[in-house]
């Protein structure tokens, strides 16, 4: 079975984005880290493949995205779309909010959350 989670080539930047996180990232992370949502345990800069997550939580296979300046353009958006694919061929569902939501409507990113939890418990 090949491996995709956190390749060794990849950990110096992973722990480099986790040192200078944005600050949705930062916000958002105080929400998600110690399982204080649905008790899921989420990891930040997690790598599967040659990509690098901005949230990933093993148990539901889900990945959260925050969009800021770096997501915006033709070519980014391509990477994002392709990455998706990527994540979505592995069996992992990815959820984008705008870094304003963070600050703006957190609640709603966790409500998105626990009915991933829920529509997976189902299956």
């Amino acid at each position: 079975m090949v491996r995709l989670n956190n390749h060794n080539y990849l950990k110096n930047y992973r722990k480099g984005l986790r040192s200078h996180s944005t600050a949705a990232e930062a916000s958002l992370w105080k929400l998600l880290k110690n399982k204080q949502v649905a008790k899921l345990k989420f990891r930040r800069q997690h790598s599967i493949g040659n990509y690098i997550l901005d949230f990933y939580c093993p148990g539901l296979q889900l990945a959260i995205e925050l969009d800021g300046e770096t997501h915006a353009g033709y070519h980014a958006e391509e990477k994002d779309r392709e990455r998706d694919a990527f994540m979505k061929q592995n069996g992992i569902e990815v959820l984008h909010f705008e870094n304003r939501w963070v600050y703006e409507y957190p609640q709603d990113i966790i409500e998105e959350i626990e009915k991933v939890k829920e529509r997976k418990a189902k299956k």
